[in-house]
C-alpha cells in the first residue's frame, strides 16, 4: 500500500455502510444494530464536540476513529476521549491507526483539550509507542435501557 492510496478525512453520510461494517467487526460486548446506527450517525456528523474520521484506501473506508472533547472541572477545561478506533484486519500495521490518532490529537489540541484518553484491552504496545501511558482502571456497568 502506498501513501498515495491512503487518505484521511472527516466522515460523510455516504460512508455509513462501510463504517457500520467496521463497527460490527469492532464490537465485542455489543452487537451494533443498523437502526440505532442510522439514528446516531447523522447526529455525530453534526456534533461539533465529536470528530468522526475515516481512513480510505483507494476510496474504500478501511478504518475510522470516533472521538469527542468535553469540559471537565478537574483538568481546567476540555479533555478529549477516543471512543472507537478500528482498522480493518488486513490493513493493520500500515500506519493507518497512527495517522488517525495523530489527526485526532491535532483536532483535540485545536479545541484546547489538555489530554487525550481512551480505554482499551487491545493494542497496548501501539498506544505506548505513540506516547500514551496507563493512567487508570476502567470500570463499566451495563444499564438496562428502555426502548
Amino acid at each position: 500500500m502506498s501513501s498515495g492510496d491512503l487518505q484521511l478525512r472527516k466522515a460523510e453520510k455516504s460512508d455509513a455502510d462501510e463504517i457500520f461494517g467496521l463497527a460490527r467487526e469492532f464490537a465485542l460486548t455489543f452487537r451494533p444494530e443498523r437502526a440505532a446506527f442510522d439514528a446516531a450517525f447523522p447526529q455525530l456528523l453534526e456534533n461539533e464536540d465529536a470528530l468522526l474520521l475515516v481512513a480510505t484506501v483507494e476510496g474504500t473506508v478501511r478504518g475510522y476513529l470516533l472521538g469527542f472533547t468535553h469540559l471537565t472541572l478537574f483538568a481546567n477545561g476540555r479533555v478529549a476521549w477516543v471512543e472507537e478506533a478500528i482498522i480493518e484486519n488486513a490493513y493493520r500495521r500500515h500506519g493507518i491507526g497512527r495517522m488517525l490518532l495523530e489527526e485526532f490529537e491535532t483536532w483535540a489540541r485545536s479545541r484546547d483539550a489538555g489530554y487525550v484518553a481512551l480505554a482499551t484491552r487491545r493494542a497496548a504496545e501501539f498506544y505506548r509507542a505513540l506516547g500514551y501511558d496507563v493512567s487508570a482502571t476502567y470500570y463499566r456497568k451495563l444499564l438496562d435501557v428502555k426502548k
